[in-house]
C-alpha cells in the first residue's frame, strides 16, 4: 500500500499539455484547462510541457521565459497572459515577454537575463525531445493515462475525452 492510498487520499491524475505560447489553438485551449482546473481541483496534476514550434520565432524564447516566470512563482498567470497575446507576441517577441513579467509584477530584469544566459534552455528542451519521442507533432497536444489527445487539429471532444480519463483514472485509484 503506497503513502498515498494510506493517508486517505489519492495522488492526482497527471494531464501533460504539449503547448507554446505563440501557438492560436493553444489560447483556445485556455477555457477547456480553466474548466478542467476548476472542475478536479487538487485532484488532477496539469503541467504545461513546452513544445515550441519552428513556424513561430518567438516560441522558444516564451518557453524559456515561462520557466523563469515559473521560478518567480507566477507561471501560470504569465502563461495565460502570454497566450491572450500570441499575435503581439509574433509582432514584438522578446519585448512583450519582458512587458508582461513587468506588468504581473515579475522581474523582468531577471527574466532579461535569463533569456540573456539561457539558464532554462534544458528544460525546453528537454520537453520538446520527450514530447517528440511520444509522438507529439504539434500543439495543444495532451497526454493523460498513457493516451495521446492531438487538439491541434481540433479542440471538439476534447474536454469531455479528459474528463472520462481522469474519471476512470480516480475511480481505479479509490
Amino acid at each position: 500500500m503506497n503513502d498515498a492510498t494510506t493517508s486517505g487520499s489519492a495522488r492526482p491524475v497527471v494531464l501533460d499539455v504539449w503547448c507554446e505560447l505563440q501557438c492560436p489553438d493553444c489560447t483556445a485551449a485556455l477555457d477547456d484547462l480553466r474548466a478542467l482546473r476548476e472542475h478536479y481541483g487538487d485532484r488532477l496534476d496539469i503541467r504545461l510541457r513546452h513544445f515550441p514550434l519552428a513556424k513561430h520565432k518567438h516560441a522558444y524564447a516564451a518557453a524559456q521565459a515561462a520557466e523563469e516566470a515559473m521560478d518567480q512563482g507566477k507561471g501560470q498567470q504569465f502563461v495565460e497572459a502570454v497566450l491572450a497575446r500570441t499575435e503581439e507576441l509574433g509582432a514584438k517577441g522578446e519585448r512583450l515577454l519582458l512587458s508582461v513579467a513587468a506588468e504581473l509584477g515579475l522581474d523582468a530584469e531577471e527574466m532579461d537575463t535569463a533569456l540573456i544566459d539561457g539558464r532554462h534552455l534544458l528544460a525546453v528542451d528537454a520537453d520538446q525531445a520527450e514530447g517528440k519521442a511520444i509522438g507529439v507533432t504539434g500543439t495543444p497536444t495532451y497526454t493523460i493515462g498513457g493516451e495521446l489527445l492531438d487538439g491541434g487539429k481540433s479542440q471538439e471532444g476534447l474536454r469531455e475525452r479528459i474528463t472520462e480519463i481522469a474519471d476512470r483514472l480516480l475511480t481505479e485509484q479509490a
